[in-house]
């Protein structure tokens, strides 16, 4: 049974499984619209959504602005470095001033962790949480899950690995969440400087020997180092963990025979992955990205009130 009666998106922690599978059913439907050779739905005619992105984002601030352009919305993209915020303006004035332009969704990344959670308690606005912090990135979580669920029919029983900066990831969160509710057995793996045993407390597997952890996956899912978060280095140098935990064409025969090689990106050849390997039929990191734009319709759509199952249902 599909249910969702929340006004806005920030977490996946919170969700309960059926709301999961809400998103999830809601954007296959979503997905069959930009296959249509009329891309366009109008179930957001007359709305505005504002991407207010305090931390930089290619793929993500796309998406969202392609997925509310799609539903026939108006767009505002807001960028931080060119506004008030860097005159020292608070980020609640920066909302209660675009409310006050009768926005009807602001799509929020910031780098400070509870952001999205604090415009809620005050926002008349839907707030959608685009990445805080090291906290999470629910539409990479969910994106994630929805391309395992198409690709392999199934997410419980399945093996997932996610390698690399598990520490400093919110994607890393994000994907625990939904894979874990959804059934799946998680293996976190990389420098153990970046992966602690506190993470088992999550339901989660934690190895620090990539072999282990790559043996028999049916999905791995690379993250790069998160330089930008890290105040101190964790590890020697980046040839050293591409030597150490890259996944190579050697440690790719450990997978099952027909795992999935994924990555939210951006991704560092030759690093987290062969260049090689980032491109071959095994991989859908660009599928990733197709995806990502149906899931965040499909995430506009039931926050702005529309019902599970996507247009028409």
């Amino acid at each position: 049974m599909m249910n969702w009666k929340r006004r806005h998106l920030l977490d996946l922690q919170s969700l309960e499984t059926d709301e999961i599978w809400a998103v999830l059913e809601t954007a296959r439907a979503f997905r069959a619209v930009g296959e249509r050779e009329v891309k366009k739905e109008t179930s957001l005619a007359g709305k505005t959504v504002v991407n207010l992105f305090v931390e930089p984002s290619t793929r993500t601030r796309i998406s969202f602005e392609l997925a509310a352009l799609r539903m026939s919305a108006d767009v505002i993209n807001f960028s931080a470095e060119a506004s008030s915020l860097r005159k020292g303006e608070t980020l609640k004035d920066t909302v209660r001033n675009l409310e006050a332009l009768n926005a009807d969704f602001i799509i929020l990344r910031h780098g400070a962790s509870g952001a999205p959670h604090f415009l809620a308690r005050f926002a008349r606005a839907h707030v959608i949480n685009a990445g805080d912090g090291a906290h999470e990135h629910p539409t990479q979580g969910l994106l994630d899950a929805f391309t395992v669920w198409q690709r392999k029919g199934r997410v419980a029983g399945l093996k997932v690995t996610i390698l690399g900066d598990i520490l400093y990831s919110r994607v890393a969160r994000s994907n625990i969440w939904a894979l874990r509710k959804l059934g799946a057995e998680v293996t976190l793996c990389g420098p153990p400087t970046l992966v602690p045993k506190a993470f088992e407390g999550l339901g989660c597997r934690v190895t620090w020997n990539v072999e282990d952890a790559l043996r028999g996956a049916d999905v791995v899912n690379l993250l790069r180092i998160q330089h930008e978060r890290q105040r101190k280095t964790m590890f020697p140098s980046t040839g050293e963990y591409a030597s150490l935990f890259g996944l190579t064409s050697a440690r790719m025969a450990l997978l099952h025979p027909e795992a999935l090689i994924m990555h939210p990106g951006p991704i560092n050849r030759g690093v987290e992955i062969e260049s090689e390997l980032a491109d071959s039929s095994r991989s859908v990191i660009l599928e990733q990205v197709t995806n990502g734009l149906a899931v965040r319709m499909a995430v506009l759509h039931l926050v702005g009130g529309g019902k599970p199952g996507g247009p028409g249902a």
